[in-house]
C-alpha cells in the first residue's frame, strides 16, 4: 500500500504566510501523507480559489479528491480534539515552571534547602499568577466576580486583588516588609479559600477560575482551593519566622 496523498492550498505571500497553513502542512506530514503543497501567492489568486470551491477561508485540504476543510476540520478528520472545554493545562504549566525556578534559585542560595524551595515556589507562583491577571484586569474582574464574596460586595477589590497578590509574592521572595505583606497574603488567601469552597462545595456551582486571568478555561475547584490555602499557610509561616 502506497503513501497516502493530500492536496493543500494555503496563502504564501511576500507579507503574509498563513500560520494555519503551516500547521496543516505539518499535521499532514506527521500523519505520513505525501503533500502536494499549493501556494496562493496573491490576494486575487486566493479570492479566485475561494470562489471556485465556495469556501470563505484558507488553508483547504483535499484527501482522495474530497475537501476536508481548514486546520480545525483537518484535526477533526484525524480524531484530534478541538473542543474549548475546561483544562488544567495553564495552571500545570505555571506550577511546573515556578517549581523548577524555585529549585534552581534555592540551589543557588542555600544548596537546595527544601523549606526555602517551598517558600520560593509559592512566592514565584503568586507573582506569575498575578501577572496573568494583570494582563487584562477587566477580563479578570468579570470572571472573579462570579464567585469571590468580597468582590461581589466591593467591586474595586477585584481590581486590587492582583496587585496585592503580586506585592505579597515579591515580598516573600526576600522576606521584605513581612509584617505588612504577610497579613495581606493571609487575608486574600483566606477570603479566596472560603469563596471557592462556598461556590464549589456548598452551592455546587460549575465555574471557571480567574486564577490564571480572565477568560480562563481552568475549572474552579480543588486546585483553586489549594492555591488559596497555600497562600494562607505561607503567610502564617512568614509571621512565625519573624519570632
Amino acid at each position: 500500500m502506497g503513501t497516502e496523498k493530500a492536496k493543500l492550498y494555503r496563502m504564501v505571500m511576500d507579507k503574509h504566510i498563513c500560520p494555519y497553513g503551516l500547521k496543516s502542512l505539518d499535521l499532514l506530514k506527521s500523519k505520513g501523507f505525501e503533500v502536494e503543497d499549493n501556494h496562493l501567492t496573491t490576494r486575487q489568486e486566493t479570492d479566485n480559489f475561494q470562489d471556485k470551491h465556495d469556501v470563505k477561508t484558507t488553508p483547504q485540504t483535499f484527501i482522495d479528491g474530497v475537501r476536508i476543510g481548514g486546520y480545525t476540520e483537518l484535526r477533526e478528520y484525524f480524531g484530534l480534539s478541538n473542543n474549548g472545554g475546561t483544562t488544567y493545562a495553564p495552571i500545570i504549566a505555571i506550577f511546573v515552571t515556578t517549581f523548577l525556578m524555585a529549585i534552581s534559585a534555592s540551589y543557588a542560595i542555600s544548596g537546595l534547602a527544601p523549606v526555602k524551595t517551598l517558600e520560593l515556589f509559592i512566592a514565584f507562583s503568586m507573582c506569575v499568577l498575578a501577572i496573568q491577571k494583570l494582563r487584562d484586569l477587566e477580563a479578570f474582574s468579570l470572571q472573579f466576580l462570579n464567585y469571590d464574596l468580597l468582590a461581589q460586595k466591593w467591586v474595586k477589590y477585584a481590581y486590587i486583588y492582583p496587585f496585592a497578590e503580586a506585592a505579597a509574592g515579591i515580598s516573600m521572595i526576600s522576606m521584605f516588609a513581612t509584617p505588612i505583606f504577610a497579613p495581606i497574603a493571609f487575608f486574600i488567601g483566606a477570603v479566596g479559600a472560603y469563596s471557592v469552597f462556598k461556590a464549589v462545595y456548598i452551592d455546587k456551582r460549575e465555574l471557571k477560575c480567574a486564577c490564571v486571568g480572565g477568560n480562563s478555561n481552568v475549572p474552579l475547584g480543588f486546585v483553586s482551593l489549594t492555591e488559596n490555602i497555600m497562600m494562607v499557610a505561607i503567610a502564617i509561616w512568614m509571621i512565625i519566622k519573624l519570632f
